[in-house]
């Protein structure tokens, strides 16, 4: 189950990275910095819940508790990813990275932390119901 997790992640970070060159070339140049920010990460969370949704089954949680597990290693796998390879890959400084994180700028970027979250363990309860 964590290998699955692990490249279920590495999926997301690819689209997350598609999903970042969609935003700097159409959605920032036709609505601006911030719009393009916000309507950039509900796609991201939108895509998130999908992949979550067609990949579950396949991630084969024992459990609700595994399916928030799961949740919990895409969410500090995200953390680590945005601080770590955001500053000494990509070269940003600490101050930008965390600014992302400013809700009252309207910087929404934590809703994909909570996605990244809660995602496989609402999916996991939805699954269960049918």
């Amino acid at each position: 189950m964590i290998l699955r997790t692990i490249i279920i992640w590495f999926l997301l970070m690819i689209l997350a990275i598609g999903n970042a060159g969609i935003r700097t070339s159409i959605f920032t140049p036709k609505y601006g910095e911030s719009t393009g920010h916000v309507i950039s990460t509900i796609l991201l969370c939108l895509i998130i819940f999908i992949v979550t949704w067609f990949s579950i089954g396949w991630i084969n949680p024992p459990s609700a508790r595994a399916a928030f597990f799961i949740g919990l290693i895409w969410f500090v796998m995200t953390v680590a990813f945005e601080f770590l390879a955001g500053h000494y890959l990509f070269g940003n400084s600490w101050d930008k990275l965390f600014a992302d994180y400013n809700v009252l700028k309207g910087r929404i970027w934590s809703l994909i932390l909570i996605t990244n979250l809660l995602s496989p363990r609402i999916v996991y309860s939805l699954k269960q119901m049918r």
